[in-house]
C-alpha cells in the first residue's frame, strides 16, 4: 500500500518533489530534444543542490530579476502598467539567452494593484521615484508601535487586518473600524454595522479592484512561464519566505526599532518570532504545493555581519530561521538562503542542517571559506559581483567565474550565479558567466 503523504521521510518527499519537477504535470514541450534539455537542466540543479556530482556546474544568470526590461530597451515604469510591454521584455530575454534557468516577471509588481489600495511600502518610478530609475524601493517604518508586540502575539491575523493594513495601504484606513472577526457569536446583528461604513467599504471596494488588477498581471506571468518551460527552460523558485526575525525588522517594526526591541523587550521579540514562525512556513509551503520546482527562496536581511553581532545573531535571528528551514526540509522542499551582505562571522553557525538538504547563496561573503567551512553539508552558490557585471569586460567575467568554479566546484554542490540580481549591464557579461560554466564547469 502507498504510503501517505505525512508518512514519508524528509528524503521520500524530496524524492517525490523532484519526479514532479522533472516532469511537471500540464507541460507540452516544443519537442522530445526541447524535453531532454528541460530534463538535463533540472537534474544539473538537483545534484548541485544535494551535494551530488552534475554533468557540469549549472549557473543563474543575475539577469532574472528586473533586467529584461532594460535589455528589452523600457523601463520598470513601463512594464508595471503595460503587461504586454511586459511579456515583449522578458520574452527577449527568453529567446536571446541560453541558459540554465529562467525567472518569469514575477519581481516586476502590478503597478494597478498597488495604485489601487494606495500601497506605503514601496516607492516605484511614478510613485516617489523618478520614472527613469530602474528598480523599486521598500519604505522602511515603525508600521507596528513598541507597545503593540502583546495585539501581534495574541491575534496575528486581527492585528494584520485591523492595525497593519490600514497603516500600509492609504484605501484600507477605514479598517481600523472593522470588529474583530472573533466577536462574530450568535446574535450577529450589531456585527454588521461596521461594514456599512463608507470608508469601509471603499477599502473592500479597493482591494476587489487590486485583485482584478492582479488576475490581469498573474496571467501575463504565467504565459510567459508557460512559454519558458515549453521551451526548456526550468523555474528555480517557487516561493519566497523571511526568517522571523527579518518579519519583524523588515515588514513591522523598522532598522531602528527592531534593534533597540532586542535590548529593551527581547523577550517580546521571541514571543512575536515563534508566532510568526508557522506563518512562514505555511505560507511557503501552500506556494510550493502545486508548483513544479521544490524551491523556496530566503532572503535574509538583517542577519548579516554588518547589522549585529554573532552573538546577537545566535539569539535573536538564527533560532527561529533554523526552525523554519527545518520545516521545509522535512517537507521535502530545498530552501535557498540568500546571504544579502556578508556572513564571513556566520559561516561557524549556519552549517547546522543535514547534509544535502540546504543552498547558501552568497553575496559578499568569502565564498572560498565558505566552502571550506560548510561546502561538505551544503550547496554554495552566488559571489559573482554585481559591480562586475556591470561595469566589467566579458573576460574578467569569465576568469573570475573561472576561478570560482575551480575552487567553489570541487566535488560538486556549487551553482554559478550573481551575488545579486542587477538592473542593467552588459548583456555580454550574462553571457560570458554561462560561457565560463560550460567551458569550466565540467565534471
Amino acid at each position: 500500500m502507498e504510503k501517505e503523504w505525512a508518512e514519508l521521510s524528509p528524503d521520500e518527499k524530496r524524492e517525490q518533489r523532484f519526479r514532479r519537477w522533472l516532469s511537471p504535470p500540464g507541460v507540452t514541450f516544443t519537442s522530445p530534444g526541447v524535453e531532454k534539455l528541460y530534463k538535463e537542466r533540472v537534474t544539473r540543479f538537483m545534484k548541485a543542490f544535494t551535494l551530488q556530482k552534475p554533468d557540469r556546474v549549472p549557473c543563474i544568470l543575475p539577469a532574472m530579476g528586473l533586467y529584461a526590461a532594460y535589455y528589452a530597451g523600457t523601463n520598470l515604469a513601463t512594464v508595471m502598467y503595460d503587461f504586454d510591454e511586459m511579456k515583449r521584455a522578458w520574452r527577449k530575454v527568453l529567446h536571446e539567452f541560453d541558459a540554465d534557468t529562467f525567472v518569469p516577471p514575477v519581481l516586476v509588481p502590478p503597478g494597478p494593484s498597488l495604485d489601487a489600495v494606495d500601497y506605503k511600502l514601496y516607492k516605484w518610478p511614478g510613485h516617489g521615484l523618478t520614472r527613469n530609475t530602474l528598480s523599486y524601493q521598500a519604505v522602511e517604518g515603525e508600521y507596528m508601535k513598541a507597545d503593540e508586540y502583546d495585539a501581534l502575539i495574541r491575534d496575528p491575523s486581527d492585528f494584520w487586518m485591523r492595525t497593519y493594513l490600514p497603516r500600509v495601504f492609504g484605501a484600507l484606513k477605514g479598517f481600523t473600524q472593522l470588529p474583530p472577526w472573533t466577536s462574530f457569536e450568535e446574535i450577529v446583528t450589531g456585527n454588521f454595522l461596521p461594514f456599512a461604513n463608507p470608508e469601509v467599504q471603499a477599502g473592500f471596494n479597493a482591494m476587489m479592484k487590486a485583485g482584478m488588477e492582479s488576475l490581469k498581471w498573474i496571467a501575463a506571468v504565467g504565459e510567459v512561464s508557460a512559454e519558458a518551460l515549453a521551451m526548456g527552460f526550468p523555474g528555480v523558485m517557487s516561493a519566497l519566505a523571511k526568517a522571523p526575525f527579518d518579519t519583524l525588522g523588515d515588514t513591522l517594526r523598522g532598522t531602528q526599532g527592531i534593534m533597540t526591541d532586542i535590548f529593551r523587550q527581547p523577550e517580546k521579540v521571541h514571543a512575536a518570532m515563534e508566532r510568526i514562525a508557522p506563518i512562514a512556513i505555511n505560507n511557503a509551503l501552500s506556494s510550493v504545493a502545486n508548483a513544479a520546482a521544490p524551491i523556496v527562496m530566503m532572503p535574509l536581511h538583517k542577519g548579516a555581519d554588518s547589522f549585529m553581532s554573532v552573538k546577537q545573531y545566535e539569539t535573536f535571528y538564527w533560532p527561529t530561521l533554523k526552525k523554519v528551514v527545518m520545516a521545509f526540509i522535512n517537507e521535502g522542499i530545498i530552501p535557498v538562503l540568500f546571504a544579502e551582505g556578508s556572513y564571513n562571522k556566520r559561516l561557524d553557525i549556519i552549517g547546522d542542517f543535514p547534509k544535502g538538504t540546504v543552498a547558501w547563496y552568497f553575496d559578499q561573503t568569502d565564498i572560498f571559506e565558505a566552502k571550506r567551512k560548510i561546502g561538505d553539508r551544503c550547496c554554495i552558490m552566488g559571489n559573482v559581483p554585481s559591480s562586475l557585471i556591470m561595469m566589467g569586460t566579458p573576460q574578467q567575467v569569465k576568469e573570475h567565474c573561472r576561478k570560482l568554479i575551480e575552487v567553489c566546484g570541487q566535488g560538486g554542490g556549487y551553482v554559478l550565479a550573481g551575488g545579486a540580481n542587477v538592473d542593467e549591464g552588459n548583456p555580454e557579461n550574462m553571457r560570458a558567466m554561462m560561457a565560463a560554466a560550460r567551458e569550466y564547469g565540467k565534471y
